[in-house]
């Protein structure tokens, strides 16, 4: 072979190598294409080995000239959540008229959505012809069908009722019989912004969200699906905000009972007239119990609480179900008869106190949008002497002081001066209980794991504790919240005799040195 004969072979041998090098590069840079197709592969020969059965969802009941299936209307939009349709073949994409920027996917004509329920996998076609087929194993079909079919529905159902409007509904009188008027729920608080220990917070959402999946549980134990709260505490600690967020959670609709309108039998009539899924709400429980409505209707106070038991726990409390009762107290549990609070009427109590120093600070990064500052080592100081406000108050001073955080900081100081316990209040604090400063690390004193009633006294003697770190009951030692006292006291000391004034002049009183009141403020 020639000269021109090696330099040809060359060239093609070159072709050659550079095409082998350019597919081994592609299949590199493509590793996933090729796991991906390894998988697809598997999964074939895995279902072929299978035995399946098949379960066609139709969308008309009948033989299609029929109602619409409601099953079938709940089972697209459980499929349209799952997780694998991102990972479909192919995929209908649809906005919504009512939200911009809101889109959903749903499944496409003749492709598979799978998912997996106990332990087996399940798969979803879209058939085409407006029905769904849902494919299972045939050894699982007996174990799973039923049990799956439950939780799509109670998925849809809480999927729907998060998409729809909620309402709130009062109740008026008149001649005729008692009725509801209503009007949509607009109040924006949801348990994310509502300022609360966090552990309690936690602990709240925790028992919601075990309620809301506690249907079968409730029916096994032949229990009515119902979860009662009192939430009780001082005038502007967030009873009511809070009742509006567990609302806003659960996605309920708002049922506000007012007590001293109309008879026994009229609240009964109201029972039987709401829905279930909905929150029903009675304020200022304790004030109707001790003859405080104001309605002149000469009622006895055994009168009134044997119409709020039947109430509470009556057979036409039962008719319905999925519901939340709240009760608000805006005083302490004093008074009251037991038997209103017991569980089964009263199921979990959250006590909501005058802010801390730990409250103050989830306040001012919800309204102010501040995660420090060098004021609050002062704020602390004010909170460590005893010092409390509510946290309508402090919400009302940041609100009308959200341009400066500065000099909303230094009102708030100015204001805990002026409610700092005086030096000749110090010391009956550390020993009368009716003293204590409150706080607002609301605390859950009710039975979130069905404990007995003595649990509940425990917590109930807990809350005569010294502060303690969140909810449940669980306090700090006395002896440190002494030393923290103490501690502040001798600091704010020093400071003014070195002359450090810890506000602005407009917080100074008019003698000039502060007041008494001022000088305890700090710890």
């Amino acid at each position: 072979m020639g000269p021109d004969g090696g330099g040809v072979g060359g060239v093609i041998g070159a072709l050659v190598y550079g095409a082998l090098a350019v597919v081994a590069l592609r299949l590199v840079l493509s590793y996933k294409s090729a796991a991906h197709a390894l998988r697809r592969a598997w999964r074939w020969a895995d279902e072929w080995a299978q035995a399946y059965q098949y379960y066609e969802v139709p969308r008309l009941a009948g033989d299609g000239g029929g109602a619409e299936n409601p099953l079938f209307r709940k089972a697209a939009a459980y499929v349209a959540s799952l997780p694998s349709l991102e990972d479909a073949d192919a995929a209908c994409v649809l906005s919504s008229a009512a939200k911009s920027n809101d889109f959903a996917l749903q499944l496409g004509p003749g492709h598979t959505a799978r998912d997996a329920f106990l332990g087996a996998r399940l798969a979803w076609t879209n058939a085409g012809d407006g029905r769904l087929v849902l494919r299972v194993r045939r050894h699982d079909r007996t174990r799973v069908l039923r049990p799956y079919l439950q939780h799509l529905e109670s998925v849809a159902d809480e999927m729907e009722a998060r998409r729809r409007e909620l309402r709130l509904y009062a109740n008026a009188t008149g001649d005729c019989a008692p009725r509801w008027t209503s009007a949509p729920f607009t109040h924006p608080a949801t348990l994310d912004t509502v300022a609360m220990d966090p552990d309690l917070k936690a602990r709240v959402r925790a028992d919601l969200e075990s309620f809301l999946k506690g249907r079968a549980y409730y029916h096994r134990l032949g229990r009515v699906w119902r979860r009662s709260y009192l939430l009780y505490g001082a005038p502007g600690t967030g009873k009511s905000t809070f009742a509006a967020a567990m609302a806003r959670f659960l996605g309920y609709d708002v049922y506000d009972i007012d007590l001293s309108r109309g008879g026994c039998d009229d609240l009964r009539a109201l029972l039987l007239d709401t829905t279930p899924r909905s929150l029903i709400l009675v304020e200022d429980l304790d004030r109707y119990l001790r003859g405080g409505s104001g309605n002149g209707d000469g009622e006895t106070a055994a009168a009134r609480t044997a119409r709020v038991l039947s109430f509470m726990d009556g057979l036409s409390s039962c008719c319905g179900e999925e519901r939340v009762m709240v009760f608000t107290m805006s005083g302490g549990k004093d008074g009251v008869d037991p038997a209103v609070l017991r569980p089964g009427r009263l199921d979990v109590h959250i006590h909501f106190t005058m802010c801390d120093f730990e409250g103050f600070k989830a306040l001012a990064s919800n309204y102010l949008g501040l995660k420090d500052h060098k004021l609050y080592p002062q704020v602390e100081e004010g909170f460590h002497a005893g010092a409390r406000l509510s946290p309508a108050e402090l919400g009302e001073i940041m609100l009308a002081n959200r341009g400066s955080p500065s000099r909303a900081l230094r009102t708030v100081i100015s204001a805990l001066q002026h409610v700092a316990p005086s030096p000749s209040s110090a010391q009956p604090q550390r020993t009368s209980t009716a003293a204590r400063p409150p706080r607002l690390t609301s605390r859950l004193s009710g039975h979130l794991d069905g404990a007995s009633a003595a649990a509940s006294e425990e917590a109930s003697t807990a809350e005569h504790s010294p502060r303690g770190g969140g909810g449940g009951g669980f306090a700090k030692d006395a002896p440190i919240r002494e030393i923290k006292k103490l501690y502040g006291l001798i600091k704010y000391r020093s400071r003014k005799d070195a002359g450090v004034v810890p506000v602005d002049d407009s917080a100074a009183s008019p003698n000039g040195r502060g007041s008494d009141v001022s000088s305890e403020k700090d710890r």
